[in-house]
């Protein structure tokens, strides 16, 4: 089996740690491993494979005989080092939102688009974590009967904003506790008991920049101009696996059967949908996995062709790093390296 030289830039944070574990997990073959990060974390020491890696201090002349670069960088970073990346000669699988709506370069969900990696220039995209698990939760209803509208909500955990959502969540449930009063540093407002309908910055009709991710970046992913989303955006007290309400307007109808059907065996995608037994995703039962779990099924009372759906997934894996390995493995498998 052909081995690759793989690296992470942004490989001490959130998303470069889970992409590292999760290239351990899917066993992807790495010949060489480059671990890089800011000056700030150069020189530590990480565990991989049964070998312990230095992490190196990023630059342009890091990129020296990698054939694939995984990047959890900042948007200023990406857009600094991956096209130095890209004259090295490597193949640049970027989670941040710097190349996502550029024309020349793919953005991808394996499990919907894989074949327009074929057309990347040195740079896939890979999407919002939101999007990705929408997307995935959605792909084969898609397929059945085309998505005219999406009407989503979002609620999305404290982790999606790093590290430090998780610590200001902890910090305040135990200050609240101890009858303290909740300091605010990472959200715009208390986030433990709370919930905050504002992710991103707003623009002039009211509408967040995460709120506007979906609908831009499902156009392109599902090749749909004609794609209509509109989304509300919500941060929650929950420290992983974002959860979404979906309500779909399809060109013909879907039966909640039907629909069942089809996500039965739909790819990265558990149906949990049983009601009765009050089966149904949950955070808890999604994180740390790779599944986007959908349930909750039912016809949209007040619309014909139109139905209603629930799900929940790991933004940090499936949403983010998971996502970023498998296009890797796209690549390998379509000799694209």
């Amino acid at each position: 089996m052909k081995k690759y030289n793989v690296a992470i830039l942004g490989a001490t944070g959130a998303v470069g740690k889970e992409m590292l574990k999760i290239l351990g997990e899917r066993n992807f073959p790495i010949n060489e491993l480059r671990l890089l990060a800011s000056k700030k974390s150069a020189g530590g020491e990480v565990e991989f494979g049964g070998k312990i890696y230095t992490i190196e201090e990023a630059t342009e002349n890091s990129f020296d005989n990698i054939d694939v670069m995984l990047c959890a960088a900042e948007n200023d970073i990406s857009k600094a080092l991956s096209p130095a990346a890209v004259k090295a000669g490597a193949v640049v699988i970027d989670n941040s939102s710097a190349y996502r709506m550029d024309e020349n370069v793919p953005l991808v969900v394996p499990e919907v688009n894989p074949e327009d990696v074929k057309n990347h220039k040195g740079i896939i995209a890979n999407p919002n974590c939101s999007t990705i698990i929408a997307l995935t939760a959605v792909n084969e209803l898609n397929k059945y009967a085309k998505i005219d509208r999406m009407i989503v909500s979002t609620y999305q955990a404290v982790s999606g904003a790093g590290i430090n959502g998780i610590r200001e969540l902890d910090k305040q449930i135990k200050d609240i506790s101890e009858g303290k009063e909740a300091e605010v540093n990472t959200f715009q407002y208390q986030i433990a008991y709370n919930l905050i309908p504002q992710i991103g910055d707003f623009d002039e009709v009211g509408y967040s920049q995460e709120e506007m991710k979906m609908q831009n970046e499902g156009k392109k992913i599902f090749h749909n101009p004609d794609l209509k989303v509109n989304c509300t955006c919500i941060r929650v007290p929950v420290y992983r696996s974002h959860s979404e309400s979906i309500t779909l307007e399809t060109e013909r109808e879907i039966t909640p059967e039907k629909a069942r059907e089809l996500l039965k065996n739909a790819k990265g995608v558990k149906l949990v949908d049983d009601v009765q037994n009050r089966k149904y995703p949950m955070p808890l039962d999604t994180s740390d996995q790779d599944l986007i779990y959908v349930g909750r099924i039912r016809k949209d009372i007040t619309k014909e062709n139109s139905l209603v759906l629930w799900c929940c997934g790991d933004q940090i894996r499936k949403g983010a790093a998971t996502n970023a390995v498998q296009i890797a493995e796209v690549l390998a498998k379509e000799n694209l390296i």
